[in-house]
C-alpha cells in the first residue's frame, strides 16, 4: 500500500476529503509515535511508505502514557477537525494501519497501546 492508497482508505473510512485524511493520518501517526516505544515506532515506520515514515520519527527516550481519548484530543488540536471527525479519523487511521503493516508489528504496537486503542480498531471495521 502506498501513501496515496493509505490516504484514500482513511478518507473513505472517516468520510473526509483526501487532504483532510492526509493531515489526519500524519497527526495520528505523530501522536502514536509519542505513545509507542522508540523501537516500536521505528519498526512500524519501516513497514510504511516513505512519506508516512517521517510522522513516526521521534527522539529516543521514554514513551508517553496517555489514553485513546487524549490521542483523539491531540489529533483534533493538530488538525482542527471536529470531535466526531477526529474520533472517526483516528479509528480510520488505526484500521488502515492494521491493513498496511504486518500482523506481528501491528500486534506489538497494540500491546503497548492497550485495550482502549484495541477498541478503536475494532470499531474501525
Amino acid at each position: 500500500m502506498d501513501d496515496k492508497e493509505f490516504f484514500r482508505a482513511v478518507a473513505e473510512r472517516a468520510r473526509l476529503s483526501r487532504q483532510e485524511a492526509a493531515d489526519l493520518t500524519r497527526a495520528t501517526l505523530e501522536t502514536l509515535a509519542l505513545r509507542l516505544s522508540y523501537g516500536e515506532a521505528r519498526d512500524i515506520a519501516r513497514e510504511l511508505p516513505e512519506p508516512l515514515r517521517v510522522s513516526l520519527q521521534r527522539e529516543r527516550g521514554e514513551m508517553q502514557i496517555f489514553g485513546a481519548d487524549e490521542s483523539i484530543r491531540r489529533v483534533r488540536g493538530r488538525t482542527g477537525l471536529s470531535a466526531s471527525e477526529a474520533d472517526r479519523g483516528v479509528r480510520a487511521v488505526l484500521g488502515t494501519l492494521q491493513e498496511a503493516v504486518s500482523r506481528r508489528e501491528f500486534e506489538h504496537a497494540m500491546s503497548q497501546l492497550g485495550k482502549e486503542y484495541a477498541q478503536l480498531v475494532e470499531t474501525a471495521r
